[in-house]
């Protein structure tokens, strides 16, 4: 399959391509060239198969062309070496737990994805094993440890992580900073934004790339956005497992909207998912998109759910190319809903006090954002995309009792903090890395 870029000023590239540049050339978005819808047997059976078999099914209708069988079944089963599985919290609505992986984030399946993947093109001769791989990654909280742990060790790749100094929990930090290897973490004095802007400048800038192979593992990149489709497949085939799956409506906390992308990728592909709520924290530009029609990116605002703290969301290209760019279209499959920190705070309290369920702020906003949109015959599902400990002293304070920390995190939390200074300015970013 070819993949072609959202600003459509650069040629079509295969697969290995799309995957080894993350950004088209003219700093667009690759897209898949078509979307295979996949046939009504598949979505009858579903309730039989594990998610390991139906990820397979669905990384064919994307990857098959490009990757032979046996070597996309080992990707799919060696990235999904845990569940994420769907939890009754009640009232119709349910959570779609996606912190059982080695870092307790929903990124864990994009990332460990597409480091086996730039793995897999490597052996293969597809991308050039005599070359260093340097992947780039802009985080504002989750992404940077699932890719820093997703690729740690892997030959041929060195990974450097960009975060915005203060802006991430220490737990988060811990989970990349700490590693060392062929992962480097550089604390950036500035935003979220000001990260994803020295990567983006990275790789529109010829000199540094006629010296360095570049890819970013952000969602910009296709190997890491799609596969994060499996588990919306996933979560309807245990609902339809457990008699709930008529209405779905499917609520997703949104911050560079790759996590939504992919779940309209899945609706796309046949998956029957009624409509979307993007849930936001107060960075709210995706749902004034929504009311009026214009997108007006701006500097984030810093929130207690900071995954979600992004201003200029990326992934909102995809989603225009997905729609022909009509907004009346977009509106049709979305709405939108924003939180402030304390509104976020009483939906924590209010689940946990009504329901037993402890929610991490982001899930929150997904959790109330369903209770509020909710109407009668619908069920709704929520992305749970972080476990409650990365987020200890917000849930803590909230509802007032210690959270359960899981033993592979705390190892995290023990280690050595590893990363360099860096500044907003891209001629710094950049002089640094021709001198590594």
């Amino acid at each position: 399959m070819r993949y072609f870029s959202t600003n459509h000023n650069s040629d079509p590239v295969s697969l290995s391509e799309a995957v080894v540049k993350g950004l088209a050339p003219d700093r667009g978005l690759y897209m898949p060239e078509r979307i295979e819808r996949l046939p009504d047997e598949f979505f009858e059976n579903m309730r039989n198969l594990t998610f390991r078999d139906i990820a397979f099914e669905v990384a064919k209708a994307f990857f098959g062309e490009d990757i032979d069988e046996d070597g996309l079944r080992a990707i799919v089963d060696d990235t999904l070496a845990f569940d994420c599985p769907v939890v009754n919290v009640g009232d119709g609505i349910w959570s779609l737990e996606l912190f059982h992986g080695p870092t307790l984030a929903f990124k864990d399946v994009g990332a460990r994805f597409m480091a086996r993947m730039l793995s897999y093109f490597i052996k293969k001769g597809l991308a050039d094993a005599h070359d260093t791989i340097n992947v780039l990654v802009a985080t504002s909280g989750d992404t940077g440890s699932a890719v820093a742990n997703g690729f740690l060790g892997v030959d041929g790749i060195h990974v450097y992580v960009l975060y915005p100094k203060g802006k991430v929990s220490k737990t988060q930090e811990s989970q990349f900073a700490t590693l060392g290897r062929n992962i480097t973490a550089l604390e950036v004095d500035g935003t979220f934004d000001d990260c994803q802007a020295l990567v983006k400048d990275a790789f529109a800038d010829e000199e540094l790339n006629g010296r360095l192979k570049l890819t970013s593992a952000n969602s910009i990149n296709v190997a890491r956005f799609l596969p994060q489709s499996f588990y919306y497949f996933n979560a309807y085939a245990r609902l339809k497992e457990a008699g709930k799956a008529d209405n779905l409506v499917v609520c997703v906390p949104s911050g560079n909207f790759g996590n939504l992308t992919a779940g309209l990728f899945a609706q796309r592909m046949g998956l029957p998912i009624r409509r979307f709520i993007a849930a936001n924290n107060a960075n709210d530009i995706f749902l004034k998109y929504l009311v009026t029609g214009r997108y007006e990116p701006r500097p984030s605002l810093q929130t207690i759910a900071n995954a979600m703290d992004v201003g200029a969301p990326s992934n909102f290209a995809r989603i225009l190319s997905l729609y022909d760019n009509s907004h009346e279209a977009v509106c049709r499959d979305i709405s939108g809903a924003s939180f402030t920190d304390e509104q976020i705070r009483i939906a924590m309290s209010e689940c946990y006090n009504g329901y037993g369920y402890v929610l991490d702020p982001h899930g929150a906003c997904g959790w109330k954002a369903l209770r509020e949109g909710l109407t009668a015959g619908e069920t709704g599902v929520f992305l749970e995309t972080a476990h409650p400990a990365k987020f200890a002293d917000t849930v803590e304070s909230v509802i007032g009792r210690p959270v359960d920390v899981p033993e592979r995190l705390a190892a995290f939390v023990n280690g050595r903090k590893r990363s360099l200074p860096m500044t907003k300015n891209y001629q710094d970013f950049k002089k640094y890395l021709m001198s590594v």
